[in-house]
């Protein structure tokens, strides 16, 4: 014989209920901790993934420059082969020592470690010849302009701080126009333009050509602005 459960209305309210909080609080549940785990994830690969990429590559980079130096003795290698020591409360100028030792990944002969001597002093106060700077052309070496470019010292400086830095290096570049040459077409054939055809001062020379010169004055105002390394090439380099 089959038992029938009776449940009143307010009973049937009361347990409806108690479902429909349940469910919500177990959705809340799941989304905080489905939520949680995205941000522990992206925080993970936003602070792992750049420093080994980094890594990864500065190290290819000391392993490409350092290849085949077995044969060396370990104290002839340079930077990036070598990690040194420095101290940087030394006071500047003063020569000091300091303990270097060969990437473990380069292959050298003899001890590992060995001593370097250095002036006190970091790496941008280092001498113009002792860094290599990358060049430009776009600027005006008529003028003595200043351009800023990155600049590096060489591998055989030790020096403190970064290898690398900008400075402002002023613009001297030359295209192969010769002073000399650039004179002597101006005192034989200036009065036809040809020395400002020469230095790329086209409009100048056309002008030049068809006033014969000037009648003679702007031929013997070129000569001498010339002659006075005041009027160089168009394109803004020097003379050689």
């Amino acid at each position: 014989m089959s038992r029938c459960i009776i449940i009143d209305r307010r009973n049937a309210i009361m347990l409806v209920w108690i479902f429909v909080l349940s469910g919500i609080r177990q959705s809340h549940t799941d989304d905080k901790s489905s939520t949680t785990g995205l941000v522990n994830n992206n925080s993970n690969n936003n602070e792992m993934a750049p420093y080994v990429i980094r890594n990864f590559n500065e190290t290819n980079q000391q392993l490409a420059q350092c290849q085949n130096k077995a044969h060396l003795n370990c104290s002839e290698l340079l930077h990036p082969c070598i990690r040194c020591l420095y101290n940087y409360t030394c006071h500047y100028g003063q020569e000091l020592l300091v303990n270097c030792t060969v990437l473990h990944q380069v292959e050298c002969q003899g001890s590992r470690w060995f001593w370097h001597q250095m002036n006190c002093r970091y790496c941008y106060q280092t001498e113009k010849w002792q860094q290599s700077c990358d060049l430009k052309s776009n600027c005006n070496s008529v003028n003595g302009q200043f351009y800023k470019t990155n600049c590096t010292v060489h591998s055989d400086v030790f020096c403190l701080g970064n290898r690398s830095f900008t400075r402002n290096v002023k613009c001297n570049w030359t295209q192969g126009y010769r002073w000399s040459t650039a004179v002597i077409i101006s005192l034989t054939l200036g009065g036809f333009g040809a020395d400002r055809f020469y230095l790329g001062h086209w409009q100048e020379g056309i002008g030049k050509l068809f006033s014969f010169g000037g009648l003679g004055v702007w031929t013997i105002i070129d000569v001498v602005l010339i002659s006075l390394h005041y009027l160089g090439p168009a394109d803004g380099s020097l003379y050689i």
